[in-house]
């Protein structure tokens, strides 16, 4: 292998690092934090609005890519014998240098978020330190790993709601929604590489449902349109709960990692679900149509 391909084949595995399919799914909790703060209204009046979205996507994928990395940093060991096929065990990628990437990356997330305001970039690295913890510690722990991913997913969309920091008072229950579907994901992802636990299963169908339930509740709000968002919570539904089915009847590495997938990729359902109750079915849709792109990275790319 001569070294431009050899150069190639480790700025590969660097991207491969990154997950680009799941950076794709925090734009999402983005546009959906965005619209709940009314912050959409700004898009169509000034170039503002414009900056501010475009300074947030920045910052959620620099926080997710640089947490994905250090997932893979703090795994390194781990994966030398579980997954040696990932670029760090197999030496496409090294220690060092994924060390340096992660860290980047947590920067760029927290210094775009500081261009929006002081509030922002107290989010991300708020964001970027629960990351870290997750990747150190607490995915190791059958309760505080959900949790702690679930709280990284809701200041994701906090973030997004944070273009109109105001409205952070009002909305913060919102985090609320990813908390708990997160919860369910990991809970369940905890077994993909042994097999799982029927109980863990039917938890994390629980914490699903408590999700689908809560979508619904938001109706109660004045400015929620629960028949926009319909559609939405009928092909989230439909994604994700025959998979999830499946792997809490019968827990095998392979059926965990296909409800994972799904988990994963369903965000994005998700988001285009609140999406659309907040701002219209259209904007829902403009959200949704982040799934293909995820979709077609996470057939490129590994999405756990």
């Amino acid at each position: 292998m001569n070294a431009a391909s050899l150069s190639s084949h480790r700025l590969w595995a660097y991207l491969q690092l990154m997950r680009p399919a799941n950076i794709v799914t925090a734009w999402a909790d983005i546009l959906v934090g965005f619209a709940a703060s009314g912050a959409i209204a700004f898009l169509n009046q000034t170039l503002t609005g414009s900056a501010t979205l475009a300074w947030l996507l920045l910052a959620t994928t620099g926080l997710y890519g640089g947490g994905v990395v250090f997932n893979d940093v703090f795994d390194a060991e781990l994966d030398a014998k579980e997954r040696p096929e990932r670029p760090i065990p197999s030496d496409r990628a090294s220690r060092q240098g994924a060390i340096a990437l992660g860290s980047l990356l947590l920067v760029v997330g927290i210094v775009a978020a500081l261009q929006v305001s002081w509030l922002s970039g107290a989010i991300a690295a708020t964001i970027a330190f629960a990351a870290l913890l997750y990747d150190a510690f607490g995915k190791h722990h059958s309760i505080l790993g959900p949790v702690n991913m679930g709280i990284c997913r809701g200041g994701n969309l906090l973030l997004g709601v944070s273009a109109v920091p105001a409205m952070l008072g009002e909305r913060w229950f919102l985090a609320l929604i990813p908390i708990t579907y997160i919860a369910a994901v990991t809970a369940i992802s905890q077994g993909e590489v042994h097999g799982g636990k029927a109980s863990t299963g039917i938890t994390a169908l629980l914490f699903v449902g408590a999700v689908i339930v809560s979508i619904l509740a938001l109706g109660l709000l004045p400015d929620y349109q629960v028949l926009a968002a319909l559609p939405f919570i009928l092909l989230f539904a439909g994604r994700v709960l025959p998979a999830f089915v499946k792997a809490a009847r019968e827990p095998t590495p392979d059926l965990i990692r296909v409800a994972v997938k799904a988990g994963v990729l369903s965000l994005i359902v998700l988001d285009a679900t609140v999406a659309a109750g907040f701002a219209s079915l259209p904007y829902g849709l403009l959200v949704l149509s982040l799934l293909p792109i995820s979709m077609i990275l996470a057939q490129i790319f590994a999405v756990t």
